[in-house]
């Protein structure tokens, strides 16, 4: 079935990635278990590794069962069992990726980043320098692929939470008013509404010639005869996003910001998938905030070859390396037609 096919397919690109038959069983058993529902699953273990915990990703797999079998077992026990596997394995299939951008993403050379040097050249040693413009650009490069996935978890989970799709540009039912041959992407086209998420909204991301874009979807949508919804998780307020929420509530849709966003979405997603948005999504982010320091506490990187090891303050974070590393210009972007990527969707 499709589902199964999409979390299982090998992703593009040389930090692809695919789920095997036991890894989905064990994302099946947390499911399972979420959904206390292990009286029907005898044969799953009661005792697992959490989705979220420091074991190795590669643990996370339970061997030696019919996924199959267990998968339409369990769909035809749950509503919406289907669509919460879908964005269990989705998110698991991009922290593995991410697992593997940590491993493989080379260190960049001097020959890469020499010439920026020019801009520090004489205020620091020169033995200091290289390597300080070296540990820059690695962390550089994998907090911008953090970025990059990031923007391409939320929507298709949002999405599939609502019962909804997303709509890329050549597929989208809503046009732009100056060019009705051409398309609107849309985060998630459900019935008549057309949904727009955002994880947060800053004066300056907002200011790159791109503003005007932002303003015109909601008249494109009211135009196409949709109803524009905005939805910001960040609460941060600031003069763009007062602008855009009036600009969507002027062309008859609505717009939720912060708290009234996670209740919008978990209202409408219903109780199953309002919970995985809560258990998955909203809480661990929300602990990620509530654990953030006012102060940074220092800092101490250290290369072993076979590992990155990171001291932050009184605690240590340990990133295994691959000898075959790949440089940031190698690999792949996630493709646009990220419709067609979604398990389930």
């Amino acid at each position: 079935m499709a589902i199964v096919q999409k979390a299982c397919a090998l992703g593009a690109g040389k930090q692809g990635v695919a789920l095997s038959e036991a890894a989905c069983t064990y994302l099946l058993a947390i499911e399972v278990q979420d959904m206390a529902l292990g009286s029907h699953f005898p044969e799953l273990p009661r005792s697992l590794i959490p989705f979220f915990g420091p074991e190795p990703f590669a643990d996370r797999e339970i061997p030696g069962l019919q996924f199959l079998t267990l998968f339409e077992r369990l769909v035809g026990l749950a509503v919406d069992a289907d669509t919460y596997f879908s964005c269990l394995a989705w998110l698991h299939k991009l922290r593995l990726k991410y697992e593997l951008v940590l491993k493989t993403q080379a260190i960049p050379t001097m020959d890469q980043v020499g010439p920026r040097g020019l801009l520090q050249y004489g205020t620091a040693p020169d033995a200091a320098l290289p390597p300080l413009m070296q540990w820059r650009k690695w962390f550089f490069d994998i907090d911008n692929r953090a970025a990059q996935l990031t923007g391409y978890l939320f929507e298709p989970i949002l999405a599939a939470a609502l019962g909804g799709t997303p709509a890329s540009a050549r597929k989208s039912p809503v046009r732009r008013r100056n060019n009705s041959s051409k398309g609107r992407q849309v985060d998630c086209v459900r019935e008549k509404d057309a949904y727009e998420f955002k994880i947060r909204l800053t004066i300056a991301a907002s200011g790159q010639g791109r503003w005007s874009e932002e303003l015109d979807f909601a008249p494109d949508c009211q135009a196409s005869g949709f109803r524009p919804i905005l939805v910001v998780l960040d609460p941060t307020p600031n003069s763009r996003l007062s602008e855009l929420q009036q600009v969507f509530r002027e062309n008859g849709g609505e717009a939720y910001v912060g708290d009234a966003a996670w209740q919008h979405l978990e209202s409408e997603a219903g109780d199953v998938m309002g919970r995985f948005l809560k258990q998955y999504v909203q809480q661990p982010i929300q602990a990620l905030l509530a654990a953030a320091p006012v102060a940074l506490p220092p800092l101490v990187a250290t290369d072993r070859g076979e590992s990155i090891d990171l001291m932050i303050g009184d605690d240590s974070i340990r990133i295994a390396r691959s000898r075959e590393t790949v440089a940031a210009e190698d690999d792949d972007l996630i493709p646009d037609d990220i419709d067609d990527q979604v398990p389930g969707v």
